[in-house]
């Protein structure tokens, strides 16, 4: 277990909307704290060893991009190749996030989720064919869950 100390509250204070949109962003905020940006940048990389932090990456708004129809596709597949199968899922171009999540049955049978963004409910429907094409033989059943709206798109806030 990791204890953080001043500086590294200090450091999701400065990045807790994000990085700054800048060529050197650990150099900006290590300017604004007063630390060099190696110190930053392993500081940083100690809380997401230790799981403080989930991961450091690019959150991109869909919809800007021109991304109307986002989907998020739930499968009800077996548990024990679920692994392989995410895998498999996780690892195509235009799928944006792939994860195992518990069944609640009766109600949801579903145990591996993977996001699908397209310009076009065309696209999007191609996307998961190539998906249940993937996964052939595997599936007993899916569904998909369109977005209406951008939810949360934020990191820690601290108070």
């Amino acid at each position: 277990m990791i204890t953080l100390d001043v500086t590294d509250l200090a450091i999701m204070r400065a990045t807790q909307a994000g990085l700054p949109l800048t060529p050197k962003p650990y150099q900006q905020i290590a300017g604004q704290l007063g630390l060099t940006a190696e110190e930053v940048m392993t500081r940083m990389t100690a809380m997401q060893e230790h799981g403080i932090i989930r991961r450091i990456g690019a959150v991109p708004n869909h919809y800007k991009l021109g991304y109307r129809y986002n989907g998020m596709t739930v499968w009800n597949v077996p548990d024990e190749i679920i692994d392989e199968l995410g895998q498999k899922v996780g690892q195509l171009d235009f799928v944006s996030h792939c994860y195992h999540r518990p069944r609640h049955l009766p109600e949801w049978p579903y145990n591996l989720f993977a996001m699908v963004h397209g310009k076009s409910q065309e696209e999007v429907d191609n996307q998961i064919q190539q998906i249940a094409e993937l996964l052939d033989g595997c599936v007993q059943g899916y569904d998909v869950l369109y977005s209406t709206k951008i939810l949360k798109k934020t990191g820690f806030r601290s108070r």
